[in-house]
């Protein structure tokens, strides 16, 4: 639910980079369990996220990955 709070935000804003901004606020703002709880839902396929909320799977640092 967040993550697509997060997107829907993004989605507002001029520019390409939605996924991208999505991931940084991410990856800046939540603790590693809760990016680790998000990678395992994408990877069991992301059901009901935002399309930039999926997209920005691609980005986010992983818990043991140094931000």
């Amino acid at each position: 639910m967040m993550a697509n709070q997060i997107a829907t935000f993004f989605a507002t804003q001029p520019g390409e980079t939605g996924a991208e901004d999505v991931a940084a606020h991410i990856n800046d703002f939540w603790e590693p369990r809760m990016r680790a709880q998000y990678l395992d839902y994408v990877a069991q396929g992301g059901e009901g996220l935002h399309p930039l909320a999926a997209a920005a799977a691609a980005h986010i640092h992983a818990p043991s990955e140094k931000a």
